[in-house]
């Protein structure tokens, strides 16, 4: 094998690593790796920098945030502490899920040793998310009273303008038990209503800074709209929530540690509807099995599922409503206008 053959681009390091090439980025932003450069200017990743983006990998999988990545790798163990008990807690979550399929499982062998053979949809929701939401409903204007049924523990809402696809939010809101809906009202009044709601509730208060402090740690920037975002996310008292446009206010290095945050919950999290049109918040190249895209269309069709593989229906069409923050910020509170004609 050639020297060269021991390198990978970042496209290659990459998939082989099981992370987006814009984590690599941020790893290498962050001083944490530091990826040999060719002639023309590439980066290249050979065996020592993709061993220690490996160890950069697993820690983020652990729940680690990047100045906790960093800390770690240089021997320092501050923090270690929680990091471990809420991967201890995930781990027993995911140990109960695992003891209910195996439940599920002997039961299905029961019943087909007494001549029962399992349906097709039995079978399948072996394999399906451990927090499944099947609640159905009828759709409001302007579709036309289509049944839809959302089903995973993070779901992204996306659709271009006049899509329907805030009219859907607030009906998932209305219809589904114990949910609230959290608006762009949150913005109005800012930090000041979400700082009284914490000094009434220090345990909010507790949880807030808390979860500020991990996204502080990761890049992100305090803010009135984040700190307002955070309060809402970590009330207690709905099952579910949607959230209205979760990137309004939040720059981009804030929007990629808050859906970091938030994918760090793992399946046991409470459900969060996410209305966004933005490519920090719905990166396709990461969406996980536990996640669901919902594609409001541009011709008011019925919602639909969208996988996050090119080529799928619905793809390009999801892909065409994203945009960066510096994007979004340029066109914040344009609307389409048509010319009246004489």
């Amino acid at each position: 094998m050639s020297p060269s053959a021991q390198f990978l681009n970042a496209s290659e390091a990459a998939g082989r690593l099981g992370v987006s090439a814009k984590a690599l980025r941020l790893y290498e932003q962050r001083g944490l790796i530091a990826p040999i450069r060719t002639a023309a200017g590439w980066r290249a990743y050979g065996p020592v920098e993709m061993g220690r983006a490996a160890e950069i990998a697993a820690l983020r999988a652990l729940g680690f945030s990047l100045a906790q990545v960093a800390r770690v790798l240089e021997g320092d163990s501050r923090g270690l502490e929680p990091v471990l008990a809420a991967h201890q807690a995930a781990l027993e979550d995911r140990l109960r899920q695992l003891v209910g399929t195996i439940e599920k499982i002997g039961s299905l062998r029961d019943d087909l040793a007494q001549g029962e053979a399992p349906t097709a949809g039995e079978l399948t929701r072996l394999m399906a998310p451990h927090v499944t939401l099947s609640v159905a409903f009828d759709l409001p204007w302007p579709w036309g009273g289509e049944r839809f049924e959302p089903i995973r523990p993070l779901n992204y809402i996306i659709g271009p303008l006049g899509s329907g696809k805030t009219r859907l939010a607030q009906r998932l809101a209305e219809t589904l038990p114990n949910t609230a809906f959290l608006g762009l009202d949150r913005l109005a009044d800012g930090c000041a209503v979400a700082l009284a709601r914490m000094d009434a509730d220090p345990a909010l208060r507790s949880r807030v800074d808390e979860t500020l402090a991990w996204l502080v740690e990761d890049g992100a920037t305090v803010s009135d709209a984040l700190i307002a975002l955070l309060a809402g996310l970590e009330a207690e008292g709905p099952s579910m929530l949607v959230v209205d446009m979760i990137e309004r206010g939040l720059d981009q290095a804030s929007q990629e540690a808050l859906i970091a945050h938030l994918r760090r919950r793992g399946p046991g999290g409470r459900p969060l509807f996410l209305l966004t049109r933005s490519c920090a918040i719905l990166d396709l190249v990461a969406v996980g099995t536990d996640e669901a895209i919902v594609l409001c269309p541009a011709n008011h069709s019925p919602p639909t599922h969208v996988a996050p593989y090119p080529g799928t229906p619905g793809y390009e069409a999801v892909a065409t409503c994203l945009a960066s923050s510096e994007v979004r910020a340029r066109t914040d509170g344009v609307i389409a206008w048509r010319p009246q004609v004489a």
